[in-house]
């Protein structure tokens, strides 16, 4: 009887410290393995590098459009593009045509 009561005492003296190590495990294990671990890392990286590609070519686009517009300003008509969409619009424009820069 006395032996079960040592043990019974050891496994309860036990029990605070394994509850600590499992639960220190556990969030060691998170910290690695979670979607916000260090696994994760990479492919937080990975699509850090795609975002800023895109933001690349969005901004690119941005200043095509914004060169477009200017060009189309009422008070100051760019007659190159004015030409161009005029012909589109009327359906004179062909698919073989050359454009050659004067510059």
């Amino acid at each position: 009887m006395a032996h079960i009561a040592k043990l019974r005492l050891l496994l309860f003296s036990a029990l605070g410290p394994a509850i600590a190590l499992l639960l220190l495990l556990f969030f060691a294990g998170y910290v690695v393995l979670g979607s916000n671990g260090v696994l994760a890392w990479g492919d937080y990286t990975r699509q850090l590098h795609a975002a800023q590609a895109e933001l690349k070519q969005t901004q690119h686009a941005q200043a095509e459009l914004r060169n477009r517009v200017d060009a189309l300003n009422p008070r100051r008509v760019d007659p190159d593009l004015a030409d161009e969409l005029i012909r589109r619009q009327l359906g004179v424009i062909h698919h073989d045509e050359v454009v050659v820069p004067l510059n």
